[in-house]
């Protein structure tokens, strides 16, 4: 029942974020407080090419750790996670490749998908001090957080995407009216030259549209 209770206060704050940013930044610092053993947290996108750039960190050891590209000619930890859910490091001390771990101070790792495609992965990473941090239920705990994790992340997402439709869409209503009065045309005859001058130019329909409402803005 704590554990429950403790997912529930965690989903709910992180569905109380605004942005995929903020989402991301509470995540780390409630993987901190929720899955046994961590120290620290980080988010980062793997790419295919098992380069790594860190989204929201916990501290600067954790950006220190995930920033960058795995050493030529060794296989990274992480690399495992294309094809499952979760990567481990018991003792970074005793692991291949885990020299850099071990020199900032990380000896144990846990790492969970939290978005796959084909070309990157967005990866929960849990970080601890001393090895052989992370057991069964540290596991487990992850893998239900991190299904919070990706909900909420997906909604905030959404809600930005939407947020921004909108704003397009009301600047396009207002290069539109301009252009209406300016060129003495109807609606349909100023949207239409809105998009014969973005294919012409190879802009974006909202970009021009920008142009043209801080134009007629302008002094």
């Amino acid at each position: 029942m704590d554990l429950a209770e403790a997912l529930t206060v965690a989903a709910r704050r992180l569905h109380e974020t605004s942005t995929p940013d903020s989402t991301l930044d509470t995540a780390v610092r409630l993987a901190v407080d929720l899955v046994p053993g961590a120290d620290h947290a980080g988010i980062c996108v793997l790419e295919r090419d098992d380069r790594r750039r860190t989204l929201a960190w916990t501290d600067e050891v954790v950006r220190t750790a995930e920033d960058g590209r795995a050493a030529a000619g060794r296989r990274p930890y992480w690399q495992c996670l294309w094809t499952a859910p979760v990567a481990e490091v018991e003792d970074s001390e005793n692991h291949e490749g885990g020299d850099a771990l071990a020199g900032l101070g990380l000896r144990s790792v846990l790492s969970l998908r939290l978005r796959a495609d084909r070309r990157r992965l967005t990866v929960l990473t849990a970080y601890a001090r001393k090895p052989r941090a992370f057991d069964e239920t540290a596991l487990r705990v992850g893998r239900l957080f991190t299904a919070h994790v990706g909900i909420a992340l997906e909604s905030a997402t959404a809600r930005e995407q939407l947020t921004e439709a909108m704003r397009t869409r009301d600047l396009i209503g207002q290069a539109t009216g301009i252009l209406m009065e300016r060129l003495d045309i109807d609606a349909a005859g100023a949207f239409d030259s809105l998009v014969r001058a973005s294919q012409r130019e190879n802009v974006k329909l909202r970009d021009l549209a920008r142009r043209v409402v801080d134009a007629h803005d302008a002094p």
